[in-house]
């Protein structure tokens, strides 16, 4: 592969993971989210995967009025491909999760391609005092949950958002298995290439930061998608780095942002989404890699443009 190759960038702004008391700096209200996606663009980001947060509590919301409180304002201040969750947050229902999706018909989108155990609980040991109660209820719940996304749900996803509003998506992988699924879908027609592949590492109930599992991950969807997909790599807390890099040496794309680790450095949390994506733009040009803009992106991943969502 050229070393002169485009890499794309995504920063996850906020997500459902972390909760408030475990860093000052991550965003929760409108304004916050809004200013950190934005400056995350102007840093090098192409892509801001967003989620939204009860403005009051920094709990997850799925309340399409939350995320218009935000998006416009991001929409008119940069270029970046905005891509909603379809995740949300843990117990809310598919019908909950699509709600702001159907209403507001992005460019991009997530789509988890499984249900899976998603644990969070042993966060709980690392925080002896919280700001709100709903947090450490929050993670106990995950000890005995199961993040559901049937395939009755997928096909949901990808007919009302994917046929229904021209939306393409960042598909989720966090294990093997979840790459079978999406072969899947694919080869009864409701995917369509080119297909951009989140493989995602170290959640617990996923695959975990082993490198082997980077390599064998990227040999599975090689054999299953050959030329017609876009890979990219995230891994959640200390792993992001060397991870994504790693990952960004054997061909791949990367995400960072505070979703997916809240630190800098070793002890040093990271005071913004824009410090994270700096740090990784500086390993990847150091590289001798290009970053994508996000018109190369609109063009790799076959997006419809800003110019037709409903926001």
């Amino acid at each position: 592969m050229a070393a002169t190759r485009k890499v794309i960038i995504t920063c996850a702004v906020t997500g459902a993971i972390h909760t408030p008391t475990m860093s000052p700096h991550l965003p929760i209200t409108p304004d916050q989210i809004a200013t950190s996606a934005i400056d995350a663009a102007e840093a090098g980001a192409a892509i801001l995967h967003l989620h939204a947060r009860d403005p009051q509590t920094g709990c997850p919301t799925p309340k399409a009025e939350v995320f218009l409180d935000f998006l416009p304002r991001i929409k008119a201040s940069t270029d970046a491909i905005i891509n909603i969750t379809t995740g949300g947050g843990h117990n809310m229902t598919v019908e909950q999760r699509l709600a702001a999706p159907l209403r507001l018909q992005p460019e991009m989108c997530s789509c988890n391609m499984g249900s899976m155990n998603f644990g969070l609980f042993p966060l709980l040991d690392r925080f002896p005092n919280w700001q709100h109660e709903w947090e450490p209820q929050y993670l106990e719940r995950t000890r005995d949950f199961i993040f559901k996304n049937t395939f009755a749900d997928i096909e949901t996803i990808l007919a009302k958002l994917g046929e229904g509003c021209g939306t393409r998506f960042e598909f989720e992988c966090y294990d093997v298995g979840h790459l079978y699924n999406l072969a899947h879908f694919v080869d009864r027609g409701l995917a369509k290439p080119p297909f951009f592949v989140q493989t995602i590492f170290g959640i617990l109930g996923g695959i975990g930061c082993d490198a082997e599992n980077l390599l064998h991950m990227r040999r599975i969807a090689d054999k299953l998608f050959g030329s017609d997909y876009v890979w990219s790599i995230l891994a959640a807390g200390k792993h992001q780095t060397n991870f994504v890099t790693t990952g960004a040496i054997m061909g791949g794309n990367v995400r960072v942002g505070l979703e997916d680790n809240l630190y800098l450095n070793k002890g040093e949390l990271a005071k913004s989404n824009a410090d994270q994506v700096r740090k990784i733009r500086h390993l990847l040009e150091e590289l001798s890699l290009e970053i994508a803009s996000p018109t190369d992106v609109r063009r790799m991943l076959a997006l419809k443009g800003a110019d037709r969502v409903a926001f």
